[in-house]
């Protein structure tokens, strides 16, 4: 009896663990709404679409490796550069492809 209990606390916790791996909490934190601080600036990522201005009529599609989003309109390449800064959960600093750092907010 013994030897199932920890069997099956070994399977909750591999579960658990591969879960949380399997997350990207780098992503779920980059969703939203942003605002540069001048208010010029509209960025607007969700789960499958970066749009940098509010006349963007159809979001770029992209993925992120490492610190760096790479964005494409419709999967062309080349794909277009931007790196993440800073990150936290009210504040985004990017570096655009013109070497231009951004800082929004929600």
């Amino acid at each position: 009896m013994k030897t199932y209990a920890l069997i099956a606390v070994h399977i909750v916790f591999a579960i658990l663990l591969f879960s949380m791996s399997c997350s990207n909490p780098v992503k779920d934190k980059l969703q939203g709404n942003w605002t540069s601080k001048d208010g010029k600036t509209k960025l607007k990522v969700t789960d499958k679409g970066f749009a940098l201005d509010n006349n963007a009529e159809v979001p770029e599609q992209y993925f992120l490796k490492g610190d760096t989003i790479y964005t494409s309109f419709e999967g062309n390449q080349p794909y277009t550069k931007f790196v993440i800064q800073k990150l936290e959960t009210n504040r985004l600093t990017i570096q655009d492809p013109d070497s231009q750092v951004i800082e929004f907010t929600r």
